[in-house]
């Protein structure tokens, strides 16, 4: 599948709707509380997406049950929401919503504290978003894919973290996965040249422990191997001719 370079016209879509899914990870990131299930989570972001007028990007995706996918703690990504899987003091959430505005998809993810967490949590989910932001700073036209995710992976390692290696980003549009795949580690190759009109969704999976994940029997959930803890965080960025757009950053980032 060929790198699509997108219009102006498109650039504003995906632009909007980048806005609207800043607008629900803030709601959610407000209703998070201990003693809340999952699938109250998820229940609330469908909500919010339908009621900007669109369409949650994950539910039924390739069978996926869920409008938000809700990963807690060991949980790395695509944890599915249940009604007995309740929210505790000390966990970390990770949150990873998208929504289809007119026809194009934004994607973001975040990782939450619940209440007062531990320090390596806390410092967990500051460095995995440290990482997507040093990964950015080599999203310019004319550096190549690869140097996002070298960047990535080496601030991860530098600390001592693992750094998922059988997830990776994705180029994004009017499918919720596009080429190119974009890994967060270092790789041989430089990839493809980055140019202005290109979106993706740069999203850093780092781990306490090792990088080596498994998934469960739903055959969604993604679990750290060895059940350290996980952290997410994803935005959709738009490539420039100039600094890197982030077209679904909250302000409260």
């Amino acid at each position: 599948m060929p790198i699509t370079i997108k219009s102006a016209r498109e650039i504003d879509l995906m632009t909007e709707a980048g806005r609207i899914l800043e607008k629900v990870h803030l709601e959610l990131e407000k209703a998070l509380r201990p003693g809340m299930s999952t699938l109250e989570i998820d229940r609330l972001g469908e909500e919010v997406i339908r009621g900007y007028g669109c369409i949650p990007s994950f539910l039924n995706y390739n069978g996926y049950p869920a409008s938000i996918c809700v990963s807690v703690n060991e949980e790395v990504v695509h944890g599915i929401p249940t009604a007995d899987r309740i929210i505790k003091e000390g966990d970390i959430v990770s949150l990873d919503a998208g929504v289809i505005y007119k026809g194009y998809h934004s994607d973001a993810a975040r990782t939450h504290a619940v209440g007062k967490v531990s320090r390596e949590a806390e410092e967990l989910i500051k460095v995995t978003r440290e990482c997507f932001f040093e990964g950015i700073k080599y999203a310019k036209e004319g550096n190549h894919l690869f140097d996002i995710s070298g960047a990535i992976g080496r601030y991860a390692t530098e600390r001592g973290y693992g750094v998922v290696r059988d997830l990776c980003g994705h180029g994004i549009g009017t499918a919720l996965h596009e080429a190119p795949e974009i890994p967060n580690y270092e790789m041989n190759r430089r990839g493809v040249k980055l140019k202005a009109g290109m979106t993706l969704a740069i999203e850093p999976m780092i781990n306490i422990g090792g990088y080596e994940v498994d998934w469960l029997d739903d055959d969604w959930t993604v679990v750290t191997r060895d059940r350290s803890l996980s952290a997410h965080y994803e935005n959709t960025i738009l490539i420039t001719d100039g600094e890197p757009k982030i077209l679904s950053l909250t302000k409260t980032e």
